[in-house]
């Protein structure tokens, strides 16, 4: 059993977020499985590297998105990921500085803020695009039953 595991409660497009998404968890668990066969120290700084990459990445990718459909909650939306970027920065300074139990930390990090995340704050850009889409239907159906507006015959006196 991975350490991880992706769950349906975490799709949030069915598209390249939830790819990201999903690589980020395989490389949680590729983390732990190397810290619990005693050789996360020898590996965990070239998955740290991947992690940072890749999260960075995706994040980049995530606010595009949200930028683009006008999610409201974008600026606070990205002070999140940038307090765990910097949590991530921290981690790579720690193992650089030749702190031990970085793997350990790295793998619960990851675990936890990708769970919380994904579950939580990427839920609300899932709920605001269906609503978004929600409110089109309703216009595009209202439109079709009014038709195109016509300008009143003109009588002729």
């Amino acid at each position: 059993m991975a350490y991880f595991e992706w769950a349906d409660d975490m799709v949030i497009d069915g598209g390249p977020i939830d790819e990201d998404h999903k690589l980020l968890v395989d490389q949680v668990n590729e983390l732990h499985s190397a810290t619990s066969q005693g050789a996360g120290h020898s590996v965990v700084a070239s998955i740290l590297q991947r992690v940072i990459t890749s999260t960075r990445e995706h994040l980049a990718r995530e606010e595009a998105l949200m930028a683009r459909l006008g999610f409201p909650d974008l600026e606070r939306h990205k002070q999140g990921h940038e307090a765990f970027v910097n949590r991530l920065d921290e981690l790579q300074q720690r193992l650089q500085g030749g702190g031990i139990t970085v793997a350990s930390q790295l793998s619960t990090a990851l675990r936890d803020w990708l769970s919380l995340h994904i579950r939580r704050n990427d839920k609300e850009l899932r709920k605001f695009e269906r609503q978004r889409d929600r409110e089109r239907q309703r216009e595009q159906a209202a439109a079709q039953r009014t038709g195109p507006v016509r300008a009143a015959p003109r009588r002729l006196t």
